[in-house]
């Protein structure tokens, strides 16, 4: 059995191991762990620890070795907090970039309000929980301290609605949001919808007292129970999401990141949210300005333009449908306003930030998700003329690797 050293940890939490035989991936291990095992296609699939580190700490889910929902749970917090600042700054760094990280939030254990749920069939029943790690193989959840008590509680119906309309091979994938109202439950992958599913379903969803069941077919159509509407605040308005539509993952985590943007956006009275969805920030800072909302998808901002015209009080908030990746927002645009607030998914805005550094607008409150495209981005705007001015780092994805960040840009 060969000797390791582990280093560090790479970008998706696995441990970067050295020993006589090269260089390795070690999972679920800890900087400054001497571990043992053989290294397979670069990767140490079962590492045994020799030599614990002191931040190593029992994980609470009986799961944990096995799911691949979590893989940070063997750690401290303290260790956790640290690392993911770290990972900020570093990408940060390699761009010629400070960090100046004036704050980091840590969302609550049990506190996902959003999961995506793996479900399948079997010869007694159906297994509903997350993939294992680089696996097709479902893990079958009977406790989960990431979740909302609310969506664990559920599992068990879950797992009737797989048995009702799962095919024997097919895997169904059940987006799951805890509201106000209650779940908001919408499932991809299943049987064709005939009325004899959907009586089954629509019995189910009464059982369970879902607000809406939602059965979507592969182009995202589909046809909806719904016993109440699975309205989400969002300021003063109320915003009912299109089935599986996107949300932050945890209530405290968007409030942390919806502080950040207040912060940065203050005193602005003309406001573009890029990648708007259906209205995370544009609603809260309709109170005190008017808002241009920007999205590629027409559904999420039909579901923010409902919210708007539903809450009395607020300014004006107007929408737009496009695709900011392929047709980015030019800076003669741009100019119209006095801050933007962007918030693009993973793979960042390269477009869109050569337009923002070629504008004459002098705030920018920047959401990221990916700390190294952000740093990408980020030094786009560098170049067109901002300073990084302010940071939060904000950790909604509690036990994972994912982290996400506020940043103020302003003109030098």
């Amino acid at each position: 059995m060969s000797l390791w050293h582990v280093e560090r940890l790479g970008r998706r939490g696995d441990g970067l191991a050295v020993g006589e035989a090269g260089r390795a991936l070690a999972p679920l291990t800890l900087p400054g762990e001497q571990i043992e095992g053989e290294a397979e296609e670069g990767r140490i699939a079962a590492p045994r620890i020799v030599t614990p580190s002191p931040d190593r700490v029992r994980p609470v889910c009986a799961h944990y070795r096995a799911c691949g929902g979590c893989s940070l749970m063997h750690a401290t917090e303290g260790f956790t907090t640290a690392w993911k600042r770290q990972v900020v700054e570093t990408a940060l760094a390699a761009r010629g970039l400070p960090a100046p990280v004036k704050g980091i939030h840590v969302s609550p254990p049990r506190s996902r309000r959003r999961a995506v749920l793996s479900g399948r069939r079997t010869k007694k029943g159906a297994l509903v929980g997350f993939h294992a790690r680089a696996s097709d193989v479902i893990v079958d959840l009977a406790e989960c301290h990431v979740m909302r008590p609310e969506i664990t509680a559920a599992l068990p119906l879950l797992r009737r609605i797989t048995v009702a309309g799962a095919s024997r091979s097919g895997e169904l994938s059940m987006t799951v949001i805890h509201g106000p109202a209650g779940l908001d439950v919408a499932v991809t992958g299943g049987k064709p919808l005939d009325p004899t599913l959907f009586q089954d379903l629509a019995a189910l969803a009464d059982e369970g007292d879902l607000a809406r069941l939602t059965w979507l077919d592969q182009a995202g159509d589909g046809q909806s129970i719904t016993r109440r509407p699975p309205a989400l605040p969002m300021g003063l308005a109320r915003v009912v999401l299109p089935p599986a539509g996107f949300l932050q993952a945890t209530l405290e985590g968007e409030a942390a990141l919806l502080a950040g943007v207040q912060a940065v956006t203050a005193g602005a009275t003309r406001i573009v949210d890029l990648f708007a969805g259906c209205g995370t920030f544009s609603l809260p800072l309709a109170k005190r300005a008017s808002v241009h909302a920007v999205e590629g998808l027409a559904a999420p901002l039909t579901a923010l333009d409902a919210g708007w015209r539903g809450a009395p009080g607020l300014n004006r908030v107007t929408t737009e449908i496009r695709d900011l990746a392929r047709r980015p927002m030019l800076a003669d645009e741009l100019n119209r306003f006095d801050a933007i607030v962007i918030d693009p998914p993973r793979a960042g805005a390269e477009a869109q930030a050569r337009e923002i550094a070629a504008s004459r607008i002098d705030k920018i409150a920047f959401v990221a998700c990916d700390p190294v495209n952000f740093s990408r981005d980020a030094q786009l705007l560098a170049i067109g003329g901002f300073t990084l001015t302010r940071l939060w780092v904000v950790d909604q994805f509690r036990w994972s690797p994912h982290v996400e960040t506020v940043a103020e840009f302003a003109r030098t």
